[in-house]
């Protein structure tokens, strides 16, 4: 190995271990405690190193969502890929993004800024529209099939997101008076009752 690829495979190794270190941190101490310089302390090295990598801290968030996104991505294919037809498929995704969601609370927090910024402004790329773009599809399939006007598909398609990301927000932020049951119940009842409307 060259002098070159190895220091391009040390900065890389040093990349790393700043997005997991700051991954790590904010699973223990909240997104909002986080700073350039714990980050730095945390992987043993000064703060100017952190730096050398990445602007800035919302420089390191916005590369952590986009794993977020990329993560919750693949869990969505694979729900889709579960099923033929685009009724079960919607199901299934909407039951595969409400189980990320909770899986993973720090991601999705920091992937649609519940409870701080939202990283990334501005700079959307693929990832970030799949859920949107998979519920779409699903949508203008079963309008088609049933015969309905196609041109609602975005309408409703979006209609159905808001209350999808709607009661996963009310969960995450007000979950000590609201029973886990009772959302998931309407999530459920709000999607068949999404299915039939089309």
């Amino acid at each position: 190995m060259g002098l070159h690829e190895r220091r391009q495979r040390e900065k890389e190794s040093i990349r790393a271990n700043i997005l997991d270190a700051a991954f790590s941190l904010a699973k223990t101490e909240g997104w909002a405690s986080l700073s350039m310089r714990k980050i730095a302390d945390a992987i043993e090295y000064s703060a100017p190193v952190v730096y050398d990598h990445f602007e800035n801290k919302e420089a390191i968030l916005y590369e952590i969502s986009l794993n977020g996104f990329h993560c919750l991505h693949i869990e969505l294919l694979k729900a889709q890929r579960e099923h033929d037809n685009p009724e079960d498929q919607l199901k299934a995704i909407v039951d595969a993004y409400w189980k990320f969601a909770f899986k993973n609370k720090e991601y999705y927090q920091l992937m649609f800024g519940l409870g701080m910024q939202c990283s990334g402004k501005g700079m959307m790329k693929e990832e970030f529209s799949s859920f949107q773009d998979m519920l779409y599809d699903c949508t203008y399939e079963i309008i088609k099939k049933n015969g309905s006007k196609p041109e609602n598909a975005c309408h409703m398609s979006h209609a159905l997101f808001s209350a999808v990301h709607g009661l996963i927000s009310i969960m995450m932020m007000r979950n000590d008076d609201i029973p886990s049951t009772m959302n998931k119940t309407t999530l459920d009842e709000t999607v068949s009752a999404f299915v039939k409307s089309l």
